[in-house]
């Protein structure tokens, strides 16, 4: 086992206990807390802090948990532990903890669902790691990656407003809702929305149909179960009523694909969704506005 060194930054200083892989961490002369990463298997450990009440709050526990993972992913030629992986466990409501991972450098990489135990009321573990390979965080690239991990990340679903010649709107009744709504889908990460549109329509009923321009961006708030999401609806033109004939419909989403009426869309479409549309439809023609809250 790799011997364990005195470690520091400058600030603060990680001695070494009488447990294996961990440390206290000294401020000056002052003992403000304990650091340790525990082997968890492989080439892999666990990191855990605490610092004392009156010590936190001042950077303590990010410089001592950054001083300490930086040790662990050293090579042992270079007298450190030479692991390939920490990672550190957060309940998803200690926002202070999770401040300090993040700080320390360590990327989010998810939420680890529990059931409330004994031990602990936490219903989750964000899950936060850093690796061997990892660029050394004074390089812009390893910042950028950091904030990746953790800043919001919004759905985003693309729809297409497609019309016949009698100014009639093209709907889908779905396999998963009892509402009909506009083709399209969940933009998928990395893809352009204009595309996935024209993807979603091909892939749904076999329609190779251009997305034109953005006509709305409507916000829809957490419902039934879903995060909130916008949603990108693009101008997909005006075709001979004729193309339905040609549809081909992936039964596992699509039951039927119908141009409606104004009024039918308001009869078959949940009420945000019929706003969306006759949104849509408005902005179409330079009347609406370009922007909505379910539909408003």
């Amino acid at each position: 086992m790799t011997a364990q060194p005195t470690l520091t930054d400058g600030t603060v200083t990680l001695e070494p206990s009488a447990e294996p892989h961990t440390f206290v961490v000294l401020a000056g002369e002052e003992l403000v807390g304990r650091v340790a990463v525990v082997p968890v298997g492989g080439r892999a450990g666990e990191l855990s802090w605490e610092l004392t009440e009156p010590h936190r709050g001042r950077g303590y526990a990010t410089r001592a948990v950054r001083v300490l993972t930086d040790w662990s992913l050293a090579p042992v030629r270079e007298d450190g532990l030479g692991l390939s992986r920490v990672e550190a466990h957060v309940p998803t409501d200690h926002e202070a903890a999770l401040r300090v991972a993040t700080r320390a450098g360590l990327r989010r990489e998810g939420v680890r669902r529990v059931v409330p135990g004994e031990d602990s009321d936490a219903t989750g573990y964000v899950v936060l790691a850093r690796l061997a390979t990892d660029p050394p965080l004074s390089e812009p690239g390893a910042f950028r990656a950091l904030l990746n991990s953790f800043l919001p990340r919004k759905r985003a679903i693309s729809q297409m407003l497609v019309r016949d010649e009698a100014g009639r709107v093209l709907l889908c009744q779905l396999t998963y809702k009892a509402d009909w709504d506009l083709p399209g889908g969940v933009v998928e990460v990395g893809e352009s929305a204009q595309l996935a549109v024209a993807r979603e329509v091909e892939e749904e009923l076999a329609l190779q149909i251009t997305a034109g321009r953005l006509l709305l961006t409507d916000w829809l708030p957490p419902w039934g179960g879903w995060d909130d999401a916008l949603c990108l609806v693009f101008d997909g033109g005006v075709h001979d009523a004729s193309i339905v004939a040609g549809i081909e419909r992936q039964t596992r989403e699509i039951r039927d694909a119908q141009f409606c009426t104004v009024e039918e869309v308001r009869e078959r479409c949940a009420d945000f969704t019929a706003r969306r549309i006759e949104s849509a439809l408005a902005s179409l023609h330079g009347h609406g506005p370009a922007y909505t809250e379910s539909g408003r």
